[in-house]
């Protein structure tokens, strides 16, 4: 990195990015880092693979954030496949880890031929924005929600947190989000509700297993996961990227995700991908009012999922040891204003709005079929939508 390029990063430093960072590894961490102990242990992963495979998941998110982002100057947060780890859970029970190490490098090698080659991209231009952010909306309704639904359970803890938020929007708007999280923090650490017993500071270590590869494997892992993954996660984070403003590199940015969850394939690194829910934390107004500046946040957000896989046993008594409410209620706060940005271009347009609005409610309904997300089903019907009330051109 030259100088010029040092400069220009330590010039768009912020807290409030640092924040949004740790906001986005607190959020992907804590809503689905339980599934992915479930799929490791379905394949009869020993303790210490699981260990393996936080390693991997953790340096290859951290790695493909940090890279990406200042490479582009612009926020590109990656993650895990949540409905991937979902699918491996109930698909790969009777499968070899040996053999769904083998479907994990298929499966990663197709996303990078399906990125480096332009086709994910190209079916990716034909999406309009206002159906694009209404499935971001949809995507984050139910987290804006989760800040009052919090308020059930811990109504001390939510609502205060809730009341500071607006307090620092009013006086000092760019640290709102650290201020909250740090109240949330005390709050519940008076109430007794932090539980610092599990965390024990501990490394984790790299484990290679050799890939092999069954038919079984190539139809009942690799081929489903590379569906789930490019349909259930890189489409709406792409179409986040979209709503919230970047022009993202799409085919170059699935390429080499595709190829760092390759290399990283055989040490558990199941799938990666383009982060939609943690990535709009990054992109919004509460990383920075300057979008320019808010790529930050991602970087910030690779480092702390480097420490994740470094010590991922600690770290995950660590989040664990935060009340869920806590948790609920930060990611809510934090998606707030791309939220109402969201639902604001997405009826924007008059001609489009039905189509928005059904992609929006399809999103948000969580609807799942064939083991493939409401966002995709949600883009879907709003396209169906599009089509069907199209007004035949005027000879």
């Amino acid at each position: 990195m030259s100088t010029a390029s040092k400069t220009s990063v330590l010039a768009a430093f912020s807290l409030s990015a640092v924040a949004a960072g740790f906001v986005t590894v607190l959020v992907g961490f804590a809503s689905s880092a339980v599934i992915v102990f479930q799929a490791a242990r379905s394949l009869g992963a020993t303790q210490a693979e699981i260990g393996s495979w936080m390693w991997a998941l953790g340096l290859g998110m951290g790695v493909t954030c940090i890279g990406l982002s200042l490479r582009w100057r612009m926020p590109v947060v990656t993650a895990w496949s949540t409905p991937g780890a979902a699918m491996l859970v109930g698909a790969a029970a009777a499968a070899p880890l040996s053999d769904a190490i083998g479907a994990f490098v298929l499966s990663a090698l197709l996303g990078t031929l399906a990125g480096f080659s332009g086709l994910f991209e190209r079916a990716m231009r034909r999406v309009p924005l206002s159906l694009a952010s209404g499935m971001l909306a949809g995507v984050l309704l139910r987290f804006g929600l989760d800040v009052f639904v919090a308020m059930q359970t811990q109504l001390a803890l939510a609502l205060t947190m809730f009341v500071v938020y607006l307090v620092g929007r009013r006086l000092f708007a760019r640290y709102a989000v650290i201020a909250t999280l740090l109240c949330g923090l005390a709050v519940a650490a008076a109430g007794g509700s932090m539980h610092w017993q599990d965390v024990h500071l501990e490394l984790a270590r790299p484990l290679f297993t050799v890939p092999t590869l069954s038919w079984s494997a190539v139809f009942g892992i690799a081929l489903p996961l590379f569906v789930v993954t490019m349909a259930s996660q890189n489409v709406p984070g792409v179409a986040v990227a979209r709503a919230s403003g970047y022009a993202l590199p799409v085919s170059p940015a699935i390429g080499w995700i595709g190829v760092a969850n390759t290399l990283l394939a055989p040490f558990g690194a199941y799938a990666l991908n383009l982060a939609a829910i943690t990535a709009a934390i990054c992109m919004g107004r509460e990383a920075h009012e300057d979008p320019a500046r808010r790529y930050v946040a991602a970087v910030s957000a690779g480092a702390f999922y480097v420490l994740v896989g470094l010590f991922g046993a600690t770290v995950a008594a660590l989040f664990g040891a935060f009340p869920k409410e806590l948790v609920m209620a930060i990611a809510g706060i934090a998606l707030l204003g791309t939220i109402g940005g969201s639902l604001a271009t997405a009826l924007k347009e008059e001609r489009e709005r039905e189509a928005a609005l059904v992609t929006f409610l399809v999103t948000a309904s969580g609807l799942t079929l064939a083991g493939i997300g409401s966002a995709f089903w949600g883009l879907l019907a709003g396209a169906v939508v599009v089509l069907a009330l199209r007004r035949p051109a005027q000879a």
